[in-house]
């Protein structure tokens, strides 16, 4: 698992993208270039002890000057938009980590995007990546109210490759449309609220569709029994008792690692599998991923048999 620094940076502008949705650009505070990235990455903003949240970078991946997120203001959330809507002004510092990337844009002469509402963050700088790559591609962007939907002027340049659907015009989004029939070779990206992905895994065969979630899949119950693991570097061997997660007993034996969202869908404590068969249950690996077993997400996986060992 690799190392991925913490840094402080500075809110240089501060902007509404949509109703209810607030873009911020941070900037190194010596005007230091920050980090490259790739489309699909992330970073996690440290708001505060316990409150730590991921957002897509959604600008431009050439800018080493600045980042952009948007932040989608969740009146039912845990916090953590609000927060950033009500107390982050522009000249202020926060501490973020990244970036990381799960959710890659994998080369294909062909594209099918879809998003629904704040999804379309991490969608708008695969679209540049796949302009620019001469590749061919439809988006399919569906929001609740065409004032809702974040950067849907900007993507005005790319004409009618971009269908956006609010649904108060246009009902739910017609998947059909652009899933039935695809050529081969083609990928299709999605992100947004679950329904909407599960609707889309629906109607994709496997090692078609990449994801990414914003909260986690609905889980198994069951098959939480314990079991060993060794970790590799640290020269321990512990048990996971019933009912605790991997996570938290590798801690509580005082090896630190890295970790964010607790649920399986943030990628931060993915962790190399050396041997055994872990059990996912994360929102984050693809089935091909989780077929080959060499990493897992030690927040909510587990073991399929008495024995897992990880480069820990």
């Amino acid at each position: 698992m690799s190392v991925v620094q913490e840094t402080e940076l500075v809110v240089g502008t501060r902007a509404s993208a949509a109703d209810g949705v607030l873009a911020l650009t941070l900037r190194h505070p010596l005007g230091e270039p920050l980090p490259a990235w790739e489309p699909g990455a992330h970073i996690d903003v440290l708001l505060g002890p316990g409150l730590e949240r991921q957002y897509s970078l959604c600008g431009d991946p050439a800018d080493r000057s600045a980042w952009r997120i948007a932040v989608l203001r969740e009146p039912a959330g845990r916090g953590g938009s609000a927060h950033v809507h009500e107390r982050i002004g522009q000249g202020d510092k926060i501490r973020v980590r990244g970036p990381r990337n799960t959710f890659r844009l994998e080369p294909a002469p062909r594209y099918r995007f879809i998003a629904g509402g704040i999804g379309i963050t991490p969608i708008l700088p695969m679209l540049a990546a796949a302009d620019a790559a001469g590749a061919q591609w439809t988006l399919l962007y569906g929001g609740r109210t065409r004032r809702s939907m974040a950067f849907a002027e900007e993507l005005g340049r790319y004409g009618n490759r971009v269908t956006i659907a609010p649904e108060d015009e246009t009902g739910l989004l017609d998947l059909p449309s652009v899933l039935d029939g695809m050529a081969e070779g083609t990928l299709v990206y999605c992100c947004g609220p679950g329904p909407l992905l599960d609707a889309v895994e629906d109607r994709c065969a496997s090692g078609v569709l990449r994801v990414e979630r914003f909260r986690p899949k609905e889980r198994p119950a069951g098959g939480d029994g314990k079991f060993e693991i060794e970790l590799a570097r640290s020269g321990l061997t512990l048990t996971v008792a019933p009912g605790v997660s991997v996570l938290d007993t590798v801690r509580s034996a005082g090896v630190e690692v890295l970790y964010s969202c607790t649920e399986g869908t943030c990628g931060t404590c993915e962790t190399d599998v050396l041997d055994g068969d872990p059990e996912h249950r994360d929102s984050v690996l693809t089935s091909e991923e989780r077929e080959r077993g060499e990493t897992m997400m030690i927040c909510v996986s587990r073991c399929r048999g008495r024995r897992l060992v990880l480069d820990l």
